[in-house]
């Protein structure tokens, strides 16, 4: 008997293990994000805080969606988007070191294992 397999199943299949975890993780993150961009900690930082973290957090989504399906736009918006945030953080003053290295290791990542993408 032959089984057919569907598009996710071959996505599944190419799809490898750190850019799984890293999909969960972002997931995870995303969701635990949108409480936070309605706290008076983030209001705190800034007026222009909570909108941005809500942007952020919906870009990131996405590209954690299309990494999951291993495109290729999804891991160079994400690495453009790590730039761009590192920026606004800098100018705004509020940079951290964490904010570099989380980021930086999962456009790391992301971009070894680009050829492998649609």
């Amino acid at each position: 008997m032959e089984q057919h397999r569907t598009d996710n199943q071959v996505n599944e299949k190419k799809r490898t293990t750190a850019i799984t975890i890293i999909c969960v993780l972002g997931f995870i993150g995303a969701a635990l994000a949108i409480p936070i961009i309605f706290t008076g900690i983030a209001r705190q930082i800034g007026s222009w805080y909570p909108p941005y973290l809500g942007l952020s957090t919906i870009i990131g989504f996405v590209c954690m969606v299309g990494l999951w399906q291993m495109k290729k736009w999804a891991a160079y918006t994400y690495a453009g988007f790590v730039g761009l945030n590192q920026l606004v953080l800098l100018t705004m003053g509020v940079w951290n070191i964490m904010a570099l290295i989380i980021p930086a290791i999962v456009v790391g990542i992301a971009l070894t294992h680009v050829k492998k993408m649609d």
